[in-house]
């Protein structure tokens, strides 16, 4: 199939599966890019709340999508700059000896396969002097396995902090600006028509609107290496398109070896999915990663094609029906049975 008439197919797709969700009622809107090559497509579909529509500029809470757009990326960087070796233990670089998790790799935190503490709940740790990293570190480890965990990219982001000695949201800043993306931050951001809120936590009162939907990252001041992101389709697609070009051997601040190596099956996932470093990898060869709120990016490196999807799908609760479908049409997009070669 033609670049153009996949590019058409599936945007017409994706937008018919969000309005499906829209009309349901299962959220406000969402917006989606959709490109290869040099070209992409728009999709907005709705409104981020009861008054304002969606667009392509529209920023969302990416949610986990900060671990592959801010951490993962600024990993890469710190390795290619010699600061950080994958394979060596965390009490090389902190102060952690004496702890369960000292001998804690950054590629088994990549990888999902650190043994630390699957809860993500912090608030244990409130009121207390013990840093955050020794923290995390001191709880007995899993058994071995596969298991996704937000911790090791919390630590992965306070880690990054110390190598650099400057704070994950200016460390981020920079990178995005290098990538080419103006309209992706931290927040807070200013409540307005240009940000979609996400979930009313509580009934009477106003939705988390350009704060951090995740707890763990709230309590954090709202930037740390597992949530806390916003982007709009416009720069998602900037990001996969970059990422796409580096790992191809284009020049940029995240080496492609690195790109490469992280889409590259290193353990079972289960569900006959593999995990790279960070990222998930189908047997057709599809990245993607997905975010808490509604957020996915779904990357073929072969065909160079991907989708990006934004929607603030907690807005009405947290069920997130008609999520996976969303999902599943995204990932089928770009996996190779949709790369026919119809002239």
């Amino acid at each position: 199939m033609r670049d153009g008439d996949w590019l058409t197919e599936t945007g017409a797709r994706i937008r018919g599966v969000l309005k499906v969700m829209v009309d349901a009622g299962w959220l406000p809107g969402g917006a989606a890019v959709i490109g290869t090559g040099g070209m992409w497509e728009f999709v907005a579909v709705g409104r981020i709340n009861e008054e304002s529509d969606t667009a392509p500029d529209v920023a969302y809470d990416v949610a986990s999508l900060t671990k592959m757009m801010a951490t993962w990326p600024l990993v890469g960087q710190a390795v290619a700059e010699g600061m950080l070796d994958l394979d060596a233990p965390m009490s090389e670089y902190l102060l952690v000896d004496d702890l369960p998790g000292a001998g804690i790799t950054a590629r088994q935190i990549l990888t999902h396969t650190s043994r630390l503490n699957p809860v993500t709940w912090l608030e244990r740790y409130v009121g207390t002097e013990q840093d955050l990293s020794e923290a995390i570190l001191a709880d007995p480890l899993e058994e071995p396995g596969h298991r996704y965990v937000d911790r090791g990219f919390i630590l992965l982001g306070l880690l990054l902090e110390r190598l650099y000695g400057t704070g994950l949201e200016r460390l981020a800043a920079d990178l995005w600006d290098e990538l080419g993306l103006r309209s992706t931050s931290f927040g807070p951001l200013a409540r307005s028509p240009g940000v979609a809120p996400t979930e009313r936590r509580l009934p009477g009162a106003a939705p988390a609107w350009g704060v951090v939907h995740d707890e763990a990252a709230a309590l954090m001041g709202g930037v740390a290496g597992h949530a806390g992101a916003f982007t709009t389709a416009i720069d998602l697609g900037a990001f996969a398109r970059e990422m796409l070009r580096i790992h191809d051997g284009g020049e940029g601040p995240v080496p492609s070896s690195f790109v490469k190596a992280s889409w590259r099956p290193h353990v079972d996932a289960g569900q006959r999915l593999s995990r790279g470093l960070g990222w998930l990898v189908t047997p057709e060869g599809v990245v993607y990663h997905n975010g808490f709120t509604g957020t996915s990016l779904f990357m073929h490196p072969t065909s160079g094609r991907y989708v990006g999807v934004l929607t603030n799908a907690v807005h009405y609760g947290r069920d997130r029906t008609g999520l996976a479908d969303l999902r599943s049409a995204a990932r089928s997009a770009v996996s190779p049975q949709a790369h026919d070669s119809t002239p």
